[in-house]
């Protein structure tokens, strides 16, 4: 790993905003996840959550270069998800049309929020939509009442990031992120095959210097040089 890469790595995470995600409800085309995720990137959301229609529990699909930036964490049921979101203390939305939805825009992103998206052919459930705190809806004055699901994300998460930007939240000096993830981040994305061999071999990563450089002993080496598994 180059310093150059290192820093830039540092520099990407010290933007991420692990308050801020999607939850995916079954939302099963390829490039649409991969669009999402790739959104999700560029915008500092760290991980992304995901309940997969049946038969369909792991999605191998998806563009390699936003997952390898991007976690996605999966869930059995929606039940599960929000649960889950909840308890970190987040705003749980539902982007759907009801008497009760409320534009996207007037909604607060500087707090901790999840965004819930449906699938493709039945949108978010009412399992779901009984889970959320508040619906939203993206205005729209054409004769197609609804959006791609990924393009929906891109307008909800691009105002998000602006109400943050503007709130100072992407102005960090360090990354909100834990540093155990931090430490896994670089090392995974600045030596992978050496991070693939270690996890393989269940050895721990071994601390970086301030260019990106490995600080192992020699034994950590010779495990790593050894033909066992």
């Amino acid at each position: 790993m180059t310093p150059e890469r290192f820093q830039r790595i540092q520099s990407v995470l010290a933007t991420r905003q692990p308050d801020l995600t999607l939850c995916l409800e079954e939302v099963h085309k390829p490039n649409n996840v991969s669009a999402i995720i790739r959104t999700a990137d560029a915008v500092g959301v760290h991980k992304v959550h995901a309940v997969w229609p049946n038969k369909m529990r792991v999605l191998s699909h998806t563009s390699a270069g936003a997952r390898n930036w991007v976690e996605l964490q999966t869930h059995d049921t929606m039940t599960d998800a929000v649960g889950h979101l909840k308890t970190q203390g987040m705003q749980v939305l539902a982007t759907h049309l009801s008497d009760r939805a409320v534009d996207f825009r007037e909604i607060d992103y500087t707090k901790p929020t999840a965004i819930i998206l449906g699938g493709e052919k039945n949108g978010i459930t009412p399992e779901a939509l009984a889970l959320a705190d508040q619906d939203i809806i993206i205005p729209m004055v054409g004769m197609v009442q609804s959006l791609n699901v990924s393009v929906a994300s891109a307008l909800i998460l691009y105002e998000a990031q602006r109400q943050r930007q503007i709130a100072g939240m992407y102005n960090q000096d360090t990354t909100p992120l834990p540093r155990e993830t931090v430490h896994r981040i670089l090392f995974e994305r600045g030596h992978p095959v050496l991070a693939k061999v270690a996890k393989r071999k269940k050895l721990p990563y071994p601390p970086l210097d301030d260019e990106g450089q490995i600080v192992a002993d020699d034994a950590w080496w010779r495990a790593i040089q050894s033909r066992d598994k």
